[in-house]
């Protein structure tokens, strides 16, 4: 490698303790890619200056966390299809062409799922906790994967209800509240809610998840969180958190800007055993 690195980064609020410089530093170091990579701290209302003045620097690319993903997505000129579904951005590319923006969240969900761990998702029932951004987010590439159905279950109804209507052009989705869950059993159910925040779990009914079903937390700590938990006190063969699909969600961020596929396995396994 000659010449001085690209500069990538990621963008939030916190940010202290993001572990993308690692992913990132990892997967440079196994392509050979010759790049860097910091987290940057970005004040409530920053984030257009902040990126615009990251661009003008030279900056090739950002990441885009927690709060400014929607931010993110008025910045960038070119949206993609998951994306613009997605009412929300995760990683940014500069190039000659202008700002693209696109989410990589979902895609990250789905390979950790299907590629990681075997779940097929085909033909499946599945349950996806809450309404918000990160449910939105990972809710194409979840459809795209043509789940017998995909039920939104959300504190407020009429929140899941209005989302499974934004997406009900892409399969068999409907929306309901955590009340109206009582008698029916799922194959997966993926909590997309902040409940995890307080270590607690949504109101869920006895016999939610089928037998042989799978739990999947899109959180992530250095213990099991409250929904991991619960996965595994109701018989879930599969109760995981979302460290897999973060590692994954940077490898797609990491292919549009590189070109090149890192390996995920090892970089995840690193981070486990921190």
């Amino acid at each position: 490698m000659t010449g001085l690195p690209d500069p990538y980064a990621v963008m939030g609020n916190p940010i202290v303790h993001s572990k993308s410089p690692r992913i990132h530093a990892l997967f440079a170091a196994q392509t050979g890619q010759n790049l860097e990579y910091r987290a940057i701290l970005v004040e409530a209302d920053g984030f257009a200056a902040a990126a615009r003045a990251f661009r003008d620097a030279g900056g090739k690319g950002l990441n885009v966390t927690v709060p400014f993903k929607q931010d993110a997505w008025v910045f960038a000129d070119l949206l993609s299809a998951r994306a613009e579904r997605a009412g929300a951005v995760n990683t940014l590319v500069f190039d000659a062409s202008g700002v693209r923006g696109d989410n990589t969240d979902g895609p990250g969900l789905v390979r950790d799922l299907t590629g990681n761990h075997g779940c097929s998702l085909a033909d499946k029932k599945i349950l996806l906790l809450g309404a918000g951004g990160a449910a939105r987010g990972v809710l194409q590439p979840l459809l795209a994967e043509r789940p017998a159905q995909l039920v939104i279950a959300n504190r407020t109804a009429a929140k899941a209800v209005e989302l499974s209507l934004r997406f009900s052009d892409l399969g068999r989705v409907s929306g309901c509240g955590f009340a109206d869950l009582a008698g029916r059993r799922f194959d997966l159910i993926v909590n997309a809610t902040a409940a995890g925040l307080h270590d607690a779990v949504p109101p869920l009914p006895d016999g939610v998840l089928a037998t042989d079903g799978w739990c999947y937390d899109l959180m992530y700590g250095k213990e099991p969180t409250a929904f991991v938990r619960w996965g595994r006190e109701h018989g879930a063969t599969h109760s995981l958190d979302g460290l897999g699909m973060l590692v994954e969600q940077a490898a797609e961020s990491f292919h549009l800007w590189r070109g090149v596929w890192p390996e995920t396995k090892s970089v995840i396994e690193a981070l486990r055993g921190q």
